[in-house]
C-alpha cells in the first residue's frame, strides 16, 4: 500500500473511534465497582500466553487415574516423579519450583478452562482467548477494553506493555495505543491493530502528498513524537531498579526481569504481557514441554523473590493461559496433536488452592477433554475482584465468579 493511502486509512480509521475529545483519551465511562478499595488504581496483572497450545494433562498430571496411563504409555509422567498435590493430581516436576507456592497458599490452578463448541486452530482460538468473544469476530481484546473503560489507569504511555514482537490481540484498545517492548533497546511503538509492524509516521502534518486535511494529524505526529521520547526515556526510568534475584538466561526469564523492573519503578503499569513458548507439541513432547514448563517456573520463581524484596508482591497477580490444550491419546510420534481443555494458573495474592472439576477421562469429547470451567469466569473474577471494574460491559454479557481472590 502506498504511503499516503496507508495513512488515509489510518486517520479514517481513528476518526470513526473518536467520540469526544483527543482520539487517545480514554473516553469511556468507568464501571469501578464500589467495594473494590483505593488499592486497586497499584495493582498490576501479569499476563503470560504459554504460545501453540500447551499440554494440560502433562502439567496438571492426573497420576491417580489409570486412564490416564492409559492413553499414554510413552509420554505419561510416571506416578513416582509427579509432584502431589493429593492423591489425584499433583505437578509435572518440571514445576517443582512452584510448588512452594502452592504450599503457600498462593498458586491457585483452574481445571478444565475452555469454551462451547473450541476451535482447534491456533490462530481462531487464540483470537478467541484474547478478544474473549467465541462466536463473533472482535476488533479489540478483553483487556484492551479493560483499558479503554478504566480511569484510574494511569495516563503514563506504560499503562499497559507488551513483551513481545508484535501487539497481541488481547491489548488492542479503541482508545488506548499500548507499546511494545521486544527489549529494553529495542523499545518503539509497533501498536497496529492488525498485528503487523506499523511504518513509522514521519513528518505526517507537512506531508504534502496527502489528499485531504484531518485534525487527527498533528495527534498523530504527536504520537511519534512521544512514543520517541518515551523510548530515549525509558532505560533511564528503569536504571534506578536493581533485582534482587538471579533471573534465569531464557526469554521467559528476561521478559519476567523486565516486567519486574516496570512493576517497581513506577511507571503505571497495569498490564504486562509476556509469552513463552511454542508448546505445538506434535512431535516428542515430553522433551520440548518439560524444558519451557522449567524455564517457566525457575523465570516464575525468580520473579516473586525479586517482587517481594522490593515490596510488590501483593499488588502483582499472574496468570497463564494458552489457546487450547492437547488430545487426551499420545500420537504415534511420541506427541499429542490439538485439544480443548487445559488447566491454567494463578500466582501472587489469591486463594491457593484447586478451582474447577478435573475433565472426565471416561467421558471425552472426541478424544478431548470436555470443559468445566469457562474462561470467560476466569476473566470475569480478574477483572471484578483483582482489577475492580464491572466485567459484563468488557465480556458482554455475565459469568460466575470463582473464589481464586
Amino acid at each position: 500500500m502506498k504511503r499516503a493511502k496507508f495513512l488515509f486509512g489510518a486517520a479514517s480509521g481513528l476518526a470513526l473511534i473518536a467520540t469526544s475529545g483527543s482520539i487517545f483519551s480514554q473516553a469511556c465511562a468507568s464501571d469501578i465497582l464500589a467495594n473494590a478499595g483505593p488499592d486497586v488504581k497499584n495493582r498490576v496483572l501479569v499476563l503470560i500466553n504459554m504460545q501453540g497450545g500447551n499440554d494440560g494433562l502433562n502439567t496438571v498430571v492426573p497420576y491417580g487415574s489409570p486412564e490416564y496411563y492409559q492413553y499414554r504409555p510413552k509420554i505419561g509422567i510416571p506416578a513416582e516423579a509427579v509432584v502431589p498435590i493429593n492423591r489425584d493430581i499433583g505437578l509435572n516436576p518440571a514445576l517443582t519450583a512452584l510448588k512452594p507456592f502452592y504450599d503457600k497458599g498462593t498458586l491457585a490452578i483452574v481445571q478444565g478452562v475452555g469454551y462451547p463448541d473450541p476451535n482447534h486452530s491456533h490462530f481462531r482460538s487464540g483470537e478467541i482467548w484474547q478478544t474473549a468473544q467465541p462466536t463473533t469476530y472482535e476488533r479489540t481484546g478483553w483487556l484492551g477494553r479493560y483499558l479503554d473503560k478504566d480511569e484510574r489507569s494511569s495516563s503514563s504511555l506504560f499503562r499497559a506493555a507488551a513483551l513481545s514482537e508484535l501487539l497481541p490481540e488481547v491489548l488492542i484498545a479503541d482508545y488506548v495505543d499500548v507499546p511494545v517492548i521486544s527489549s529494553l533497546n529495542g523499545y518503539g511503538l509497533r501498536s497496529d491493530r492488525n498485528n503487523a509492524q506499523r511504518h513509522a509516521f514521519t513528518d505526517l502534518a507537512g506531508d504534502e502528498r496527502l489528499a485531504f486535511t484531518s485534525p487527527f494529524l498533528t495527534r498523530i505526529a504527536q504520537l511519534q513524537t512521544d512514543a520517541q521520547q518515551s523510548s530515549a526515556a525509558l532505560p533511564g526510568l528503569l536504571s534506578h531498579y536493581t533485582a534482587q534475584a538471579t533471573y534465569p538466561n531464557t526469554h521467559i526469564g528476561q521478559s519476567l526481569a523486565l516486567a519486574a523492573k516496570m512493576i517497581g519503578s513506577n511507571l503505571g503499569t497495569k498490564i504486562v504481557y509476556v509469552q513463552h513458548g511454542s508448546f505445538d507439541t506434535h512431535v516428542g513432547q515430553r522433551a520440548t514441554q518439560d524444558r519451557l514448563l522449567t524455564e517457566l517456573a525457575v523465570a516464575l520463581s525468580a520473579f516473586y523473590q525479586d517482587l517481594d524484596a522490593h515490596g510488590n508482591t501483593q499488588r502483582t497477580l499472574t496468570m497463564t493461559f494458552s489457546e487450547f490444550g492437547r488430545r487426551v491419546p499420545e500420537n504415534a510420534n511420541a506427541g499429542t496433536d490439538h485439544g480443548e481443555a487445559a488447566p491454567l494458573c494463578l500466582l501472587g495474592p489469591v486463594r491457593g488452592g484447586i478451582y474447577g472439576e478435573h475433565p472426565s477421562l471416561t467421558a471425552l469429547n472426541n478424544g478431548n477433554l470436555a470443559y468445566t470451567v469457562d474462561f470467560r469466569s476466569v476473566y470475569a473474577t480478574v477483572l471484578e475482584r483483582w482489577l475492580g471494574v464491572s466485567a459484563t460491559p468488557i465480556l458482554g454479557s455475565n459469568y460466575p465468579l470463582l473464589r481464586f481472590v
